[in-house]
């Protein structure tokens, strides 16, 4: 059973985990894309018009590589999670459901006049049809991220005698407490890392002496967008998911922040430490006094309970795995702001584009966010377990007992040999698009 388990989880892991590549970056791109056809259609300058079919020809790859990589994702809740499906679909089947009618297809229909309606369509619907890709793209989010939010704290349902849940307040779906911070915490962080992206090629272009125009345009582009939402994924959003995560789940907080034993007098904040789990304690640790009580309550002297004070059937599973992945998710974070700030004020200097050494560090820093993108989601999972839906519903409970932890290490690795496949082929065709580079049109 727990071999079973073991590779149920892997494999969804490690699927979601590669699908999750594409769409951040199409919906941070989504963003972009309208910002230059807007730019366009109020200065009628060509270039902004051309970068944004340029970059619409990246978010579209990435767009039939999310679409490619996330179907395994709907046949997994059927074939691993069967008992999980039973019992909660009638309350997560809706808002996935919702996302597949609605958000997907007001995306993947616009999508096509984008890319190939602009001399049918004239600027300005095309810039329309721009526009609700990115809200299509936004509002799938939206519905994967309220999907989430449930499974981390239910809310506006009951509990039928046969164990299924089911929903008896739509709206509280809707208006969970757990919702809004962290979609906006989620989409602000696709925002980086397409900022980045369209940094680190605007950097390369420069560097290369090649399509310098756009890359300078893209480099300034990425470095704005880069820097706002490198803080607002901080605070307040960051710190308004942090503070549900006090509220509603302490024991996490706790694990994540490496705290075996409640503190006197106020906790410190971790920079730095390694999870001793043999003796409860955090190794070789540099920390800041009293500095985490105040972030979390704005109290110097507030306590924070530790670990102790659980009872161990409802810590996390593995707390060094969900530990780690938030310290890197929180200081690549702080890593982003130091450097699009850097780069901010060598642009407000007129500097910018001839200081190489940033230029390099921005086309060093592009895999990066994806990075940070990777830890923050599995902080968010590794934090729930070992449940599937917070207190009510056990991971274990939740898998199909009769799929075999044979069959499910062959799939996955199948999936490994498949997704690699196509994240080669998506590296040749996105290298193809970026070689070649947008060309300006000096025509209106």
């Amino acid at each position: 059973m727990e071999d079973m388990l073991f590779y149920d989880r892997m494999q969804f892991a490690f699927t979601i985990t590669f699908h999750y590549l594409f769409p951040q970056l199409t919906m941070g791109l989504s963003l972009i894309v309208v910002y230059f056809k807007g730019k366009y259609l109020y200065s009628e300058i060509e270039k902004y018009n051309d970068a944004a079919k340029f970059w619409m020809k990246i978010f579209a790859l990435n767009f039939a590589m999310g679409v490619v990589t996330g179907i395994p994702m709907e046949f997994q809740f059927g074939t691993n999670w069967a008992k999980f499906s039973e019992l909660t679909g009638g309350i997560i089947g809706q808002t996935l459901a919702m996302e597949g009618m609605f958000s997907f297809f007001l995306e993947s229909s616009f999508l096509g006049l984008f890319i190939f309606g602009e001399k049918l369509l004239g600027h300005k619907l095309h810039f329309v049809t721009g526009f609700l890709v990115f809200l299509g793209s936004w509002a799938s989010g939206y519905l994967i991220i309220a999907t989430h939010s449930w499974m981390q704290h239910p809310v506006g349902y009951e509990i039928l005698e046969n164990g299924r849940f089911v929903l008896n307040n739509f709206s509280a779906l809707f208006s969970n407490p757990w919702l809004l911070p962290s979609y906006f915490h989620n989409q602000l962080a696709s925002v980086i890392t397409a900022s980045f992206v369209v940094a680190a090629i605007g950097a390369f272009y420069i560097l290369n002496n090649k399509h310098s125009e756009f890359g300078k345009l893209f480099v300034k582009t990425g470095v704005g967008f880069g820097l706002v939402s490198s803080i607002l994924v901080a605070f307040p959003t960051g710190d308004l998911v942090a503070k549900n995560v006090v509220k509603h789940q302490p024991v996490t907080f706790a694990a994540m922040e490496g705290i075996f034993e409640t503190e006197e007098g106020g906790s410190e904040i971790v920079l730095i430490g390694q999870p001793n789990m043999l003796e409860q304690k955090l190794d070789n640790k540099i920390a800041v006094p009293n500095i985490l009580s105040f972030l979390t309550y704005q109290d110097w002297n507030a306590e924070i309970k530790g670990l102790n004070e659980f009872d161990k059937s409802t810590h996390p599973t593995n707390i060094p795995g969900l530990y780690y992945a938030y310290h890197i998710m929180v200081g690549l974070g702080t890593i982003f702001i130091g450097l699009m700030l850097l780069a901010a004020v060598q642009l407000f200097r007129k500097k910018l584009y001839t200081t190489k050494w940033i230029l390099w560090a921005l086309m060093f820093m592009l895999p990066f966010p994806y990075i940070a993108n990777t830890t923050g989601w599995y902080t968010a999972e590794l934090g729930r377990q070992p449940w599937l839906v917070y207190n009510l519903l056990r991971t274990a409970d939740g898998a199909s007992p009769n799929v075999s932890a044979g069959n499910t290490l062959f799939t996955l690795l199948g999936f490994i040999g498949l997704y690699l496949l196509l994240g080669l082929l998506f590296l040749m065709l996105a290298g193809k698009i970026i070689n070649k580079g947008p060309q300006l049109n000096n025509t209106h």
